[in-house]
């Protein structure tokens, strides 16, 4: 998963960012609210995890954008020093999830991001089969069958192709499809992203007449969307 982390303690960053590193997550820190509601504007994010005190935006305003803004399933952690009840319901009631109290203890960290995650995309945790009207997802096989027929695909074309369903509906960037589906060879050449994206395209008949459509978002990525009948 893609996580989005801020606090203008570097060092924190640093620690949260090995952790979740380690867990198998790709970590993004920033330094600043404003930092980082840029960078939300222009990507997508799995879940986010907010110092509530940090300097030119306080976590609460960081948040508030978010719940106005944002995907309301989008999880958010809090970090905090302040352990006082009232600092603790005050960050649940703006809209956070859950909260830690610093110092952060590793396995706490990565209990309560992988809770939350579970929580907010139960159809990534489910079964080994995965169903989205006619298509199938066999995921620990990597099988992919339409209509009862299998279709022959690879395992990137595979992984693409069930990052798109997952996020129906949602324009996905070329950062996002990166790393979600080619993880650390992160310098794969464009076209090659590209010559994925068109043979899940043709594979999975994803055309207007059959229902669906795969199309590129201009200067940002792509996105799948179910069109009504």
């Amino acid at each position: 998963m893609r996580i989005a982390v801020l606090d203008d303690d570097p060092s924190q960053t640093d620690l949260v960012c090995q952790v979740l590193t380690a867990s198998g997550h790709v970590c993004h820190p920033f330094q600043s609210g404003k930092e980082i509601l840029g960078q939300l504007r222009r990507e997508n994010y799995d879940m986010l995890i907010l110092d509530w005190q940090v300097l030119d935006l306080s976590g609460p305003e960081v948040l508030q954008w978010v719940r106005e803004k944002l995907p309301p399933e989008l999880p958010v952690l809090f970090m905090t020093s302040r352990s006082g009840e009232d600092d603790i319901v005050a960050g649940l009631a703006a809209g956070a999830d859950d909260y830690m109290i610093k110092p952060i203890r590793r396995g706490e960290l990565v209990a309560r991001v992988q809770a939350l995650l579970r929580r907010a995309y139960p159809i990534q945790n489910a079964s080994e089969q995965i169903t989205f009207g006619n298509y199938v997802f066999e995921t620990r096989s990597a099988r992919l069958s339409l209509a009862n027929v299998q279709i022959e695909i690879t395992q990137k074309e595979f992984d693409l192709a069930l990052l798109f369903f997952r996020n129906l509906g949602r324009p996905l960037s070329r950062a996002y499809i990166l790393e979600a589906v080619w993880s650390r060879d992160i310098d794969i050449p464009s076209r090659t992203m590209d010559t994925h994206v068109s043979r899940v395209r043709t594979k999975l008949q994803l055309r207007p007449e059959k229902g669906f459509r795969l199309a590129p978002v201009y200067s940002y990525g792509y996105r799948l969307e179910q069109l009504s009948d």
